[in-house]
């Protein structure tokens, strides 16, 4: 009979062949499935870093509009106030630390 099973070409697994082969496709995927979590997880970081790189080049480009357009000195201690948090070298700045 072993002949015969050998004649053939086909070679018998045993159980424990199944068993391991099993495993390992439960194993692989466990696997697949954490990293399709963290693939998406990704996704997600990314579409958020996108639309706080849009927000940020957005005020870029109407800070270099201001600056282009050659606004009067007021607009830009405004712009550079508000937007830079610059302060004129001889000022004095003060800060509650009450709260």
């Amino acid at each position: 009979m072993a002949k015969a099973a050998k004649k053939s070409g086909k070679v018998k697994s045993g159980f424990f062949t199944k068993l391991l082969i099993l495993v390992l496709l439960v194993a692989l995927s466990g696997q697949l499935y954490l990293l399709h979590g963290q693939v998406a997880e990704a996704q997600a970081q990314k579409e958020a870093l996108s639309s706080r790189v849009a927000e940020q080049q957005q005020i870029n480009d109407q800070l270099q509009a201001g600056i282009d357009n050659g606004g009067s000195e007021e607009e830009m201690k405004k712009i550079a106030r508000e937007e830079l948090d610059l302060v004129d070298p001889n000022e004095k700045i003060f800060y509650d630390t009450s709260n």
